[in-house]
């Protein structure tokens, strides 16, 4: 690698696995640096990570896994931040191909996991549901909405960092964010071994967090992606109570009026949250610049 790297692993209760996964990580990265957030854990997570002579940063209190990666990612020197989960479902071994992609010129390389890869059969039809769902708010095919294990440049991730939650799921802020912005992403598919020790996500609670990232990411940088379909949804349903009205009493009535009028006021909404969106990222790119 020609640029420098930090390779950031937020931690809660990860002691047992990260005696396997960090001699691994510092022997095949020993230049590059590598972070540890201790999320508030109550077991030896802290205590192993000196062993190795990794850096820690120590949460008071457990803050999520969101605010781990930001704690990590502001504290990180590196050119290229490299992102995974300490409980040993990200083999280290595919480091070097995320990093390839970026080398290659993508900002953001992901590690797209296959069906084994994922915990249960409904978490993965969940999945499934999510990449659908963002591949349609951001126009471009997403394989793996939620995946923890990628590579990025760290100038443009850490612009996103106020975007990020602080809880789950990070990934489907910054995936989306990225790809609204015209950045290239790429996938590189993985296959991950069972997790150490029991999962932090629960499936409904942070199934809808998830959701509400997608539609609060488009709505930050498309607006019309969310507002159009619901206009037009409301517009038919218009048309169609005024043809059912017109054939059973041969008149247009107050209620078709109101949902028509409502379906013009939603698209107007839209419309003007677009211009504003596009102003402020022109705006921001001019900064940046």
């Amino acid at each position: 690698m020609k640029n420098s790297l930090s390779i950031i692993l937020p931690a809660k209760n990860e002691a047992a696995s990260l005696h396997t996964l960090l001699p691994t990580l510092t022997d095949l990265y020993r230049d590059a640096e590598i972070i540890v957030v201790d999320d508030g854990s109550s077991d030896e997570t802290g205590k192993v990570c000196k062993q190795y002579n990794v850096k820690v940063i120590r949460h008071a209190y457990a803050k999520g896994n969101g605010a781990a990666i930001k704690t990590g990612a502001r504290n990180a020197t590196g050119d290229i931040l490299v992102f995974m989960d300490a409980d040993g479902q990200h083999t280290p071994g595919y480091i070097s191909t995320l990093l390839e992609a970026i080398e290659n010129g993508n900002d953001m390389a992901i590690g797209a996991r296959d069906k084994a890869s994922h915990a249960s059969l409904p978490r993965y039809i969940a999945n499934l549901f999510y990449n659908k769902l963002a591949s349609y708010m951001s126009d471009h095919d997403i394989l793996d909405l939620t995946s923890g294990f990628r590579a990025v440049k760290a100038r443009i991730f850490k612009q996103f960092l106020y975007l990020l939650p602080n809880g789950f799921s990070y990934p489907t802020a910054i995936t989306m964010a990225l790809f609204k912005c015209g950045y290239s992403i790429k996938y590189i598919p993985i296959s991950c071994p069972k997790r150490t020790g029991t999962s932090h996500i629960k499936l409904m609670k942070d199934g809808l967090r998830f959701l509400l990232i997608i539609f609060k990411v488009t709505s930050l940088y498309s607006p019309l992606k969310i507002f159009c379909p619901v206009s037009v949804a409301l517009f038919f349903t218009g048309m169609s109570y005024y043809g059912y009205t017109y054939i059973q009493q041969g008149r247009l009535t107050n209620m078709s009026i109101l949902i028509l009028l409502t379906s013009l006021i939603v698209f107007l909404i839209g419309l003007l949250s677009e211009q504003i969106t596009f102003l402020i990222y022109s705006q921001n790119q001019k900064k940046d610049g």
